[in-house]
């Protein structure tokens, strides 16, 4: 899990970096990003909901924890949606497309990068400790 939380960190410092830099980015940096989003979260998800979420649902076992659970299902749902649309604008930059809105391109990434952040800090605060693991 540290090492999930650690790649999901790497990626947010990494669309930081492109947003801090619009409308004047590197496109390689963008195509890499860009590919590696959604692979990247779609195994940690996977992990999560199948590790970590049960083992957490096994030690709390009440109706109003689970519901933190089932909205961390969602996020994960909500999160997937959305890097599917800053992949397809990170991909049309590094392929050569001109930023005619860098304001809104960074407020869509920061919207993003800043969503991930808030989901590893509530499970490093309240699902790790409860399943054994400290950070």
């Amino acid at each position: 899990m540290k090492r999930a939380h650690w790649e999901k960190l790497q990626l947010c410092d990494a669309l930081e970096r492109i947003a801090d830099a619009l409308p004047s980015v590197d496109r390689l940096k963008c195509l890499g990003t860009a590919n590696a989003i959604i692979p990247l979260l779609r195994d940690i998800h996977r992990y999560e909901e199948t590790v970590i979420f049960p083992a957490y649902e096994e030690v709390v076992g009440s109706n109003a924890n689970l519901a933190s659970t089932r909205r961390l299902r969602a996020e994960h749902a909500e999160d997937e949606c959305f890097a599917g649309e800053v992949t397809e604008i990170l991909l049309a930059i590094g392929h050569g497309k001109t930023i005619d809105n860098a304001e809104a391109v960074g407020f869509m990434l920061r919207g993003f990068f800043e969503s991930l952040r808030r989901h590893i800090a509530f499970e490093r605060e309240h699902v790790l400790p409860m399943i054994g693991f400290v950070d």
